[in-house]
């Protein structure tokens, strides 16, 4: 087949030779080439700020937690899918020792019937298939069994029955268990990459950057702070007018009674005022009962919390050494006999939503639209939690991360 392809010009390159012609137009084309690359703007990215690289690792360290909670959800559903998927397969263990003892016992009946001639040759065979029921029905064999060897054919026939729907029930949980450990690996992994991107990006700051990005949490921290003094301020107050009006309601309802017993001459009048008065001090002393409970609760809460201030977080963690946030809060309250569940997704659902001017020692704050972090109230607008990795649980602000990232107040118990 003949070429295509186009001929060379003659007169530029001879045997791989270039001409002097050649030789001087590459050379004015590398002048000009090298010219262009002094004069033109360097191609690579400019260095992000400090601030824009701040922003980039918190939200690379959010995306991580976010990750951890998936991987925290995907762990407990694929333990409690394993543990089905056990008692599936040892259920199906039983059912088929069981069926191979009615087998037997069958294979028996068969055997018998062979050697007195009651059945042919292939009865035993077919007894033994695996799914006699349409033999029995289209033979006249059922009308010679006893009454102990037609209960055998139906138990058989019901055990083999419920084995198959057992192993198949079986083989469904292990495929949904596997597909859950592929999502915990993923989660895993994400949140490996998460994290390595972070502190990929710290590293290549310089010792002045570091120390002006330390200087930008301080103040954050400060600003805090302050927010939180604010807040404690508020409910301080809220709660003095609170006693204010249960004290001027009682002395009220006091008044009242006196007024009462002293201007009416009749006695039933006054026994009945009595008891509405012991009637609305009842309500009030189960409600005081009510808080109390939850307080001596909360307390215990708190005091575990605060006895693991200064150990790591590590993501996936439930104690006793290191902690992630909701492992944390989990542990927090098992310690007051209180259970809850696992992730932040769930925990958030676990209690009663008040507000955070109502907030108390104990509750749970969730940050975030996604509710991928928590920590437990101690009130004055602190709380201690388990910020992110490459920190340790400690005690701060509610308001560390900025006040729009409150996404709710929630007392367990």
């Amino acid at each position: 087949m003949a070429s295509h392809r186009t001929p060379r010009p003659i007169g530029t390159r001879i045997a791989g030779i270039r001409t002097p012609a050649a030789l001087a137009t590459a050379a004015l084309t590398s002048v000009a080439l090298l010219s262009q690359t002094a004069n033109a703007t360097p191609s690579a990215e400019p260095k992000p700020s400090l601030e824009e690289v701040e922003k980039k690792v918190d939200d690379l360290y959010h995306q991580a937690e976010t990750a951890t909670e998936k991987y925290n959800a995907a762990k407990e559903k694929a333990s409690k899918q394993r543990e089905r998927v056990d008692t599936l397969r040892e259920d199906v263990a039983q059912r088929t020792e069981k069926l191979n003892t009615a087998r037997e016992e069958l294979g028996s009946f068969a055997a018998a019937q062979y050697r007195t001639g009651a059945a042919a040759p292939g009865t035993a065979t077919l007894l033994l298939a695996d799914d006699p029921q349409d033999y029995f029905d289209q033979t006249q064999l059922m009308g010679r069994l006893t009454t102990r060897q037609k209960a055998a054919v139906d138990d058989y026939i019901t055990e083999q029955t419920a084995t198959a729907k057992k192993r198949e029930e079986a083989a469904k949980s292990l495929q949904t268990l596997t597909t859950t450990q592929n999502t915990l690996k993923t989660s895993k992994a994400e949140v490996q990459r998460k994290l390595s991107e972070a502190r990929a990006l710290l590293s290549q700051l310089t010792a002045e950057e570091k120390a002006r990005l330390a200087a930008i949490e301080k103040k954050k921290q400060e600003e805090a702070e302050r927010k939180a003094a604010e807040l404690a301020k508020q409910q301080a107050a809220a709660e003095a007018a609170a006693a204010e009006r249960a004290a001027a309601e009682e002395a009220a309802q006091q008044e009242s009674s006196s007024t009462a017993d002293s201007s009416s001459g009749s006695t039933d009048s006054s026994s009945g005022s009595t008891g509405t008065s012991s009637g609305s001090t009842g309500t009030s002393s189960g409600s005081a009962d009510a808080d109390s409970s939850y307080a001596t609760q909360a307390a215990k809460a708190v005091a575990f919390s605060r006895a693991q201030i200064g150990k790591p977080y590590v993501w996936g963690a439930t104690g006793p050494d290191s902690y992630d946030c909701s492992g944390l809060t989990q542990a927090a309250w098992k310690a007051a006999d209180v259970t809850l569940p696992r992730v932040t997704y769930d925990q958030v659902n676990a209690g009663t939503t008040v507000s955070l001017a109502n907030a108390q020692p104990g509750d749970l704050v969730f940050f975030y639209d996604d509710v991928t972090h928590v920590g437990v109230y101690i009130g004055n607008g602190m709380m201690i939690h388990a910020p992110k990795p490459g920190t340790y649980v400690r005690e701060e602000s509610i308001y560390y991360d900025g006040t729009s990232a409150i996404h709710s107040v929630v007392r367990p118990a």
